[in-house]
């Protein structure tokens, strides 16, 4: 009798509280995602500790963090949303006109600077109802756990061996070249394997926990290390960084042709053979049959084949 009366006080808007408050690790960053006054998630989060008879979220150092009971709580959460949303949506068919979605991608710049807001006009142009969550890819979030929990829908970049354990979807391939200043040495006298592994190499920072990313990847395969003294998690600031500087960018083509016209740089051929640079969009069981999902899914492909043209 205990659990029927305390399932009778739990609704649909205290769920989607507690997951959110859970996955922001913070009352403050929670009511502002989900639009709320921050007192009136502090009630709702106190009320759901009486539920639970447990703290959920504790603090820990400057942050937050889930109690063992919260973290366990965390992908029950997130299924019941994801069920609640596919309740009605999915038994009318999506129509994207009338659609009133939010759609999640997680996604880096690195694949052309051109992409994302291809695939944003692509989304509003016959959606205009959805919203859109662009998540960045980095160290700190596990995709595979994000597509998992409902966190985001698709996870688009590249992998030097794509994870066999989620859907794949290729969107195109890309040949790896170099970006250096039209004042690089390199530029008048070329390079051989030694010299470019001993020249000052930029890189992106890692897209994901224990990422060594596609070119460190297949240079750690022939037993080789490069040269890396500069890291950045913005892709789009390093060409300019590149053109002001002797640092050398390794990277597919296509991001490299969109700052030929616009910067003093210049693209070279890599003297090491890499493998062709493949981009895949990536999504998980859980929406392999949603209607919606499928949807967004063509709108990726397309937004990548329009790039090509």
């Amino acid at each position: 009798m205990r659990d029927q009366n305390l399932f009778d006080k739990i609704d649909l808007h205290l769920i989607r509280i507690l997951h959110t408050v859970l996955t922001e690790r913070s009352v403050s960053r929670a009511a502002v995602r989900l639009g709320m006054h921050q007192p009136a998630v502090s009630s709702a989060l106190k009320r759901l500790r009486d539920f639970a008879g447990d703290p959920l979220l504790v603090r820990s150092g400057s942050g937050m963090v889930p109690t063992v009971a919260g973290q366990r709580m965390l992908e029950p959460a997130a299924s019941i949303l994801r069920a609640a949303q596919m309740l009605f949506s999915e038994a009318r068919g999506f129509e994207a006109a009338r659609a009133q979605d939010t759609f999640r991608v997680a996604a880096s710049d690195y694949l052309d600077p051109l992409f994302l807001p291809q695939l944003v006009a692509e989304i509003k142009g016959q959606a205009p109802s959805c919203e859109i969550e662009i998540h960045p890819l980095s160290p700190a979030a596990d995709y595979r756990t994000q597509l998992a929990q409902g966190e985001v829908d698709v996870v688009i970049g590249n992998w030097l061996s794509p994870p066999q354990d989620l859907h794949l979807g290729r969107l195109f391939s890309d040949e790896v070249v170099c970006l250096v200043s039209d004042k690089h040495p390199a530029v008048r006298r070329g390079w051989d394997q030694e010299s470019w592994l001993n020249v000052e190499h930029i890189a992106p920072g890692a897209t994901h926990p224990g990422a060594k990313g596609f070119v460190d990847g297949h240079l750690a395969s022939l037993g080789l290390q490069r040269h890396i003294v500069a890291r950045c998690p913005y892709f789009g600031l390093i060409p300019g960084m590149v053109a002001s500087t002797l640092l050398v960018l390794t990277t597919g083509r296509q991001y490299c042709e969109r700052f030929v016209n616009t910067l003093p740089v210049r693209i070279l051929p890599c003297p090491i053979v890499f493998p062709t640079m493949m981009y895949y969009q990536l999504w998980h069981e859980r929406t392999h049959a949603s209607e919606s999902g499928r949807w967004l899914r063509e709108r990726v492909k397309s937004a990548a084949a329009k790039l090509r043209k």
